[in-house]
């Protein structure tokens, strides 16, 4: 499939050149930092929409792209926090790590994030409850105190007396960054929806706009050229775009396959291959010519 400048496939100009550095054993490949993002649901008139983002186009990384609430996992998520729903174990076998500190920390990174960049919450005072409204001026200085790392989810939780709900998430993909690019991340993907009486909004510096929208509309976004996304954005979309709710969407997380995608390249001939295993809308054949190495030379 020819991608080219045809649609929104998010592709650094410096991609050839670091390959070329990677193939010829020139380049250490950085080691993936643990990360996690939420595909926050809610329902609408004609199915599901999906909360998303506009990274800032002065974004060192993929500037000017469409993307889901999230981030990197914190050291301190792996603190002892107030849990409800599968243990730590479920989740670790879920998420495909051996360590349940790992897999709570996963977890416990996805719902910090959202809060963080959406201020929607996915914990309650009870295993069975979920907060309301989190705007206000106390609840934002404490997200605020989480943005800078001066306070500890697991502080967060305690001192206001909540439990992380890890039963609203479902487990969804797992993309890993490809060992050519600069920076790298072991990232997993979950649904959520929205809990009763909470509302988003744009509180991440690194977003310029936030938007409800349908899976479809912002894959036909994507397919136009109009949209930029990276390759697991536009995937995860489509993948949910067949659900007629957003509950329909978590009940199918569990049927998901979470082995970790990871684009490989190779020669072939004059031209390098980029392909994501699975994933063959995503291939880039690039020239092999370093002057030609940007994404207008690529198809």
């Amino acid at each position: 499939m020819s991608n080219g400048q045809s649609n929104g496939q998010w592709y650094p100009p410096e991609w050839p050149d670091r390959i070329r550095a990677l193939a010829a054993g020139e380049l250490v490949p950085a080691t993936p930092r643990r990360a996690a993002t939420v595909l926050l649901l809610k329902d609408g008139p004609d199915g599901p929409l999906v909360h998303m983002l506009r990274r800032r186009a002065s974004m060192a990384f993929a500037g000017g792209a469409y993307a889901y609430p999230g981030g990197g996992v914190d050291p301190r998520d792996e603190h002892p926090v107030r849990w409800a729903g599968p243990s730590r174990e479920e989740w670790a076998a879920r998420l495909g790590l051996t360590d349940p500190a790992e897999a709570q920390a996963v977890v416990c990174a996805a719902v910090r994030e959202t809060y963080e960049e959406a201020g929607v919450l996915l914990a309650g005072e009870t295993e069975d409850t979920v907060v309301g409204d989190t705007t206000g001026e106390d609840w934002e200085k404490d997200r605020e105190a989480l943005v800078a790392r001066e306070l500890s989810f697991a502080d967060f939780l305690d001192r206001r007396g909540l439990v992380l709900r890890s039963d609203l998430l479902g487990e969804w993909a797992r993309w890993i960054t490809p060992e050519f690019e600069q920076r790298r991340y072991d990232t997993w993907f979950f649904v959520a929806a929205l809990p009763v009486g909470q509302r988003t909004r744009n509180a991440s510096t690194e977003a310029d706009r936030t938007v409800w929208i349908r899976p479809a509309d912002a894959a036909a976004g994507y397919d136009r050229g109009e949209f930029t996304m990276m390759p697991p954005t536009i995937s995860t979309l489509r993948a949910i775009q067949g659900y007629a709710s957003a509950e329909a969407a978590l009940a199918a997380s569990a049927d998901q396959d979470m082995t970790p995608v990871l684009a490989q390249a190779r020669l072939d001939g004059d031209r390098l291959v980029l392909s994501w295993p699975g994933h063959d809308e995503f291939t880039k054949h690039i020239p092999t010519e370093p002057s030609a190495g940007a994404a207008g030379g690529a198809s």
